[in-house]
């Protein structure tokens, strides 16, 4: 049992490592640009949550 631990532990390790160097490699260094659009045409990139703190502290 103690083998399969070490395995799975390593295997979660690497997979890990590949994670970040996957993300860096797309947002970083900008590989997919089309990628950036959609995030951008979709508004999941902007930062609304100021307007939104805004908008409940101009109604008290």
């Amino acid at each position: 049992m103690k083998t399969f631990e070490r395995i799975l532990l390593k295997a979660a390790v690497i997979q890990f490592i590949i994670l970040l160097l996957t993300q860096v490699f797309f947002h970083r260094l900008n590989a997919l640009p089309e990628l950036k659009e959609i995030t951008q045409y979709e508004g999941v990139s902007e930062n609304n949550f100021s307007e939104i703190l805004e908008t409940i502290g101009n109604t008290r």
